[in-house]
């Protein structure tokens, strides 16, 4: 469950999102975007917190006015996780949160309009050492590329990235990163894989305006997961139309699927059948609702009886595995102890969390010995 990931990325320049390091050979970055409004600073603050209690590594604030511009400012000084401003049309927007000491601006230059506009912004980015990120979407792509295409299609979408990359590259400004965007998964997929043969840059994932929960997931888990396969993709976002916590929640397990990223409990579990000698989901649901604030990477098997539950547990921290009368615990591989139904969840989470805090323990111990 340890192995690395075979997967083999796609080298990219490396920027800095804040404290966050995005390309190169970074771990690939989760992060969601807030749906209050801007300008109700306590709601917008306490949404950021729960997302970085999620474990957001960016998070994306809209900053439509420049009413919002300070509303923004004020949000920044009361979180630490980086905020990149979602910015469209309006230079002096940018002009203002970078004074604000945003992390990263997503604005497309192309949008700007003149050409002092567009200096006047790469200038404020540049001196305060800020990232831009380029986000083209399906949905509104240039109207003469509308023309031109018909339609929205993966060309189109990497013309138009391009037209934007190019008044960056004119101001000889690297530090940036894109996105092409789609609701349709073969045109997002498309895209992405012609515009990572043609930049250095990163590449920001998503699959844009997904769906609900349930359908966004398995949409974005495609896509994205077609490209990550690939090698492609330094930062990625889930778009759900559900709680943006959820988009942190599927960003992670997604890549803990794919052995990109380790942060939490990777939960092997079965789906249970007849053979379950104890209640393997609603001990599933208890558990992944009890144990969100853990982020110590950790395997955790739940398996509820003995035909492949001894098999799972052997390769995982804490393995469960059913039986009769009791179910066997095992712990780094050995059978450890044995738990009875009647208190099942709270001996397993006690289990669980006694192994989060040795290996916590034991990461701090390397720490010192190796400073």
């Amino acid at each position: 469950m340890h192995a690395q990931s075979p997967i083999q990325r796609r080298k990219s320049r490396q920027i800095h999102v804040g404290s966050v390091a995005v390309g190169g050979d970074a771990p690939i970055s989760v992060q969601s975007m807030t749906n209050t409004d801007t300008l109700d600073v306590d709601a917008t603050v306490a949404q950021i917190e729960r997302l970085e209690a999620a474990g957001a590594d960016i998070v994306r604030v809209s900053v439509p006015d420049m009413d919002a511009a300070e509303a923004f400012g004020r949000i920044k000084r009361r979180v630490s996780v980086p905020l990149v401003a979602d910015i469209h049309f309006d230079y002096k927007i940018a002009l203002r949160v970078a004074e604000l000491g945003v992390d990263c601006l997503r604005i497309n230059p192309g949008n700007i309009g003149r050409e002092d506009r567009v200096r006047a912004v790469v200038g404020a980015a540049r001196d305060n050492g800020i990232p831009i990120r380029i986000g083209v979407n399906a949905g509104s792509l240039e109207k003469d590329l509308q023309k031109k295409y018909g339609e929205p299609t993966p060309a189109a979408l990497v013309e138009s990235a391009l037209r934007h990359i190019d008044h960056l590259e004119r101001l000889d400004f690297p530090d940036f990163k894109v996105s092409v965007k789609a609701s349709d998964v073969f045109m997002a997929v498309a895209a992405y894989r012609e515009l990572a043969t043609k930049i250095e840059q990163p590449l920001h994932l998503g699959i844009t305006e997904a769906g609900g929960l349930r359908s966004g997931t398995v949409k974005s888990s495609i896509g994205l997961g077609m490209l990550l396969m690939d090698g492609i993709g330094d930062t990625i976002r889930v778009s759900l139309a559900a709680d943006p916590v959820e988009e942190i929640k599927v960003g992670y397990d997604m890549l803990k699927s794919l052995r990109l990223r380790s942060k939490g409990i990777n939960f092997i579990a079965c789906p249970s059948c007849s053979r379950q000698n104890f209640d393997v989901i609603g001990t599933m649901n208890e558990l992944e609702a009890r144990l969100e604030d853990v982020m110590t990477p950790l395997d955790v098997s739940v398996i509820g009886c003995v035909v492949n539950g001894p098999g799972e547990a052997k390769e995982t921290d804490i393995g469960l595995t059913g039986g009769n009368p009791a179910n066997l615990v095992y712990i780094d591989g050995k059978p450890a102890s044995k738990l009875r139904n009647d208190h099942l969840v709270d001996d397993l989470e006690r289990l669980i969390r006694d192994k989060v805090r040795e290996k916590q323990a034991a990461e701090e111990d390397m720490i010192v010995r190796q400073g």
